[in-house]
């Protein structure tokens, strides 16, 4: 199994703006708002979260299956 990365960057699709985060490990993030234009990011169709969605990282969870493309099936379903 692969190291696991905390962090992750993300780019915003509306203004271009980066910023690189420290996931949470405990909740997956559902909305994330941009500092530069305060757009409010959500999930992809498909994606359990922003940091798998617009991250160069995806989720602890996700980090954590093994499986790079398990977010379809989500993270956090209970």
């Amino acid at each position: 199994m692969s190291e696991f990365i905390p962090d992750s960057t993300i780019t915003c699709p509306q203004c271009g703006h980066v910023k690189t985060e420290t996931m949470p490990t405990d909740a997956c993030q559902w909305f994330y708002e941009c500092a530069a234009c305060h757009a409010v990011l959500k999930p992809k169709p498909g994606d359990c979260c922003v940091y798998c969605s617009y991250g160069t990282v995806p989720c602890p969870p996700i980090q954590a299956s093994g499986r790079p493309g398990a977010q379809s099936e989500g993270c956090c379903a209970a």
